[in-house]
């Protein structure tokens, strides 16, 4: 299994039979140009989206459109995106759980907000997820935007990700701290990759709080377009 950091909250995880897109941010994302992201998205088989905002969702529909790679995620956010050209994949809710030729994924709670503008109006596009991802033997849990959630206890317990991919910015989620504080708590991590971060200044800038907090757990900072074996 490869996972490929596309830069923010963008990932590529190739897995099984499977090439996933999560939630890819190609257009305006500071982290890396445009071509090089588009690259990155070849060979895809399915773009999973956690929640609306733009830095998760602005390049979805043309993506899907141009590349007639279909969008799985929450039925609003979904039904939106088709309604803008993207190619409908699995518009399914919270505890549903789609087969993608070897690959499961199931749609989990996150701690945030989800919408897109129109205009000046933010327009609610469903609630806002993270994802269960599960093949070759390994159960991923990709956070989406959070805060640490007493959702997570349960879900921990139940799903026994070994490997979290974590927001851990601050700001707009939850922190570095908060971040290792959920991952000791509610988890039992192998490997804990951390994401939405470094991209704008009032985000944080490495991982040296996390990796700090989780002695014994095999934290990783993803490097651009690098893949991290697992």
């Amino acid at each position: 299994m490869n996972i490929i950091w596309l830069g923010h909250g963008s990932f590529r995880i190739e897995i099984e039979d499977q090439v996933l897109l999560i939630d890819p941010w190609l257009t305006g994302n500071p982290m890396l140009d445009d071509g090089a992201a588009r690259d990155a998205c070849k060979g895809a088989t399915q773009i999973l989206v956690t929640h609306g905002h733009f830095d998760h969702t602005q390049d979805v529909a043309s993506l899907s459109k141009d590349s007639g790679v279909p969008v799985s995620g929450i039925v609003e956010l979904v039904g939106y995106l088709v309604s803008q050209g993207a190619v409908e994949g699995n518009a399914f809710n919270r505890g549903g759980t789609i087969r993608l030729g070897k690959v499961s994924v199931t749609l989990v709670p996150a701690s945030h907000s989800s919408s897109i503008m129109e205009g000046d109006t933010p327009v609610y596009m469903g609630q806002e997820c993270g994802f269960i991802i599960r093949g070759e033997g390994k159960c991923i849990y990709v956070s989406g935007d959070t805060d640490i959630m007493a959702d997570m206890e349960w879900m921990g317990d139940y799903y026994k990700p070994d490997i979290g991919i974590l927001s851990a910015g601050g700001h707009f989620t939850m922190d570095m701290a908060a971040a290792a504080y959920a991952a000791k708590r509610y988890f039992n991590f192998k490997t804990v990759i951390p994401c939405h971060y470094r991209t704008f200044p009032l985000l944080a800038q490495d991982a040296t709080v996390l990796i700090d907090g989780l002695p014994g757990v095999n934290v990783i900072e993803p490097q651009l377009l690098e893949a991290i074996e697992v």
